[in-house]
């Protein structure tokens, strides 16, 4: 119920495009969140390929954890995302963030890299929406309207599922 349905659509609307055309979603977020970018390249990628005549590219920014560590250590960690969303050259990708604070300075960042260079930005995020809802840094939201990290990351990981099922 505190789940805005028409948010929703919008935000499947989204994904299935990318997935019928082929065109790369980068996906990312911290902690669990991290965990639910990776599940949903596995399952958007294999599963949806092995179900269907789609072939969606999804790449899990927190994958390589090489390049994370080493942005985090030269850079700063605020950059782990933004960095690779500003080297990843596919003019038609999207970035899907995953937060469930909305406050990340890494997620923050990683939208603004991605609206700089004219990206679709897609955000799951809880609590208040933080800065991502505040102020408008995706283009499509979906908000959990919970103050509780286990019920926002089960919606989100709910969420995830339910857009490969539906694709």
């Amino acid at each position: 119920n505190n789940i805005n349905e028409m948010d929703v659509n919008a935000f499947y609307g989204v994904i299935s495009k990318y997935a019928e055309r082929g065109y790369p979603i980068l996906v990312c977020g911290n902690g669990g969140s991290a965990a639910i970018s990776e599940h949903l390249s596995c399952d958007h990628t294999k599963g949806v390929a092995c179900d269907t005549n789609l072939n969606p590219f999804i790449v899990s920014l927190p994958s390589n954890v090489s390049l994370t560590t080493a942005i985090a250590n030269d850079i700063g960690y605020e950059e782990v995302f933004a960095k690779q969303v500003e080297w990843f050259t596919d003019p038609r990708a999207a970035l899907l963030v995953i937060s469930s604070s909305g406050n990340s300075p890494n997620i923050v960042r990683a939208l603004q890299a991605a609206r700089n260079k004219s990206m679709t930005t897609m955000a799951m995020v809880g609590f208040d929406g933080g800065a991502v809802v505040k102020e408008s840094l995706a283009d499509f939201t979906i908000h959990v309207k919970s103050n509780n990290y286990g019920i926002i990351e089960d919606c989100h990981q709910i969420l995830m599922h339910s857009m490969a099922q539906t694709l």
